[in-house]
């Protein structure tokens, strides 16, 4: 009797919350349309809002990957409707939830899925989300690193991930990194480091090639070498596999430029949506191309990046190449980003 008694409060407390909204006032990126064109503006908000999902968090950090700007600069392609706040990060901390995966003060994650995209994303210092999208922070790994990593970090592990099933192994020789002064290029470098790889980095700014030696890479190759036109189907092979954050004509060059039992993983297509290619490496080498999504990726998998980040994977220096802005700094890096001139990761903190 007394467990029956027990669950009819915690039904009837639920049910009261899901009927009365928390209202608070908070701040946010809004993108709004005006005249064709779109504004990026800091205004308050209501909570009220926000969607009507499981939990609301606070939001301590957040960061800048480059499908943000584009949801940012009216892109119909990843946000349908406006006003709207993108930001596909968040790293804080429960403040109400109706599920019973978590409770309040959990120090959470969230990634993709629709989060910055058609639903109020992490550029607020508040959001609304599902509980399956969420993913409790790993022990050894704090908010801040998280969003030193962010989706570009998730996505990078996607990729290594996939490689290292495959059966990637240092000894199996050199493998590469395109977009390498990016987000996702920058961890891929650091992580087949850490893993013990000699990497290629793989760059249309070559003013940068010390940092990118510095930061790990054994060779810098400029791009303007691979962004040609297929001349042969096979190719010299140079690499035992990479990742790809370009796509395009880099792509089709490297795919043909790859040793026997290879793996690429690809995850970008600011280099072309196009890919020129045959069937023989495939069938004559043995190549694995894989398609990496980090928005949809299932949650215990991206838990399980997550972990590796917290443990084998730990990069102790993460925090060295990252540009921390506030809220009121975000539109001047969105533009950035979207004009080619941002170098590494850019972490929105919130007081």
């Amino acid at each position: 009797m007394r467990n029956k008694t027990k669950l009819l409060k915690v039904f009837l407390c639920k049910s009261l919350y899901a009927l009365i909204p928390t209202n608070m006032k908070y701040k946010a990126l809004i993108t709004s349309e005006q005249n064709k064109s779109y504004l990026n503006t800091i205004e308050e908000r209501d909570s009220s809002d926000l969607p009507d999902h499981d939990m609301l968090i606070k939001v301590k950090f957040s960061s800048l990957n480059y499908k943000d700007a584009l949801s940012a600069s009216g892109n119909k392609g990843v946000t349908r409707n406006y006003p709207h706040t993108p930001g596909i990060d968040a790293a804080g901390i429960i403040e109400e939830t109706r599920g019973d995966k978590f409770k309040s003060g959990d120090e959470v994650i969230v990634t993709g899925y629709d989060m910055g995209m058609n639903t109020f994303g992490g550029f607020g210092e508040y959001i609304r989300v599902p509980e399956d999208w969420v993913i409790k922070k790993p022990d050894n790994l704090t908010l801040s690193e998280s969003m030193a990593f962010g989706t570009a970090g998730l996505t990078s592990g996607l990729c290594m991930r996939k490689l290292l099933q495959n059966g990637l192994k240092p000894e199996d020789g050199n493998v590469f990194v395109t977009g390498v002064t990016g987000g996702v290029g920058i961890i891929s470098l650091m992580l087949f480091k850490k893993l013990g790889f000699n990497v290629t980095a793989i760059t249309g700014k070559l003013d940068q090639e010390e940092f990118l030696l510095n930061l790990g890479a054994n060779e810098v190759i400029d791009r303007k070498t691979l962004d040609l036109d297929l001349i042969s189907p096979l190719q010299k092979p140079l690499f035992s596999g990479g990742i790809d954050a370009v796509g395009g004509k880099i792509l089709s060059n490297l795919i043909c430029s790859t040793s026997q039992r290879a793996a690429i993983a690809c995850c970008g297509m600011v280099g072309g949506l196009s890919l020129d290619t045959s069937i023989f490496p495939f069938i004559l080498r043995g190549l694995s191309l894989f398609g990496i999504d980090s928005a949809e990726s299932l949650i215990d998998v991206k838990e399980e990046i997550w972990n590796n980040f917290s443990s084998n994977w730990k990069l102790e220096n993460i925090d060295e190449n990252i540009k921390d802005i506030s809220l009121n700094e975000l539109p001047g890096e969105i533009d950035k980003i979207l004009n080619g001139n941002q170098i590494g990761r850019v972490r929105v903190v919130y007081d």
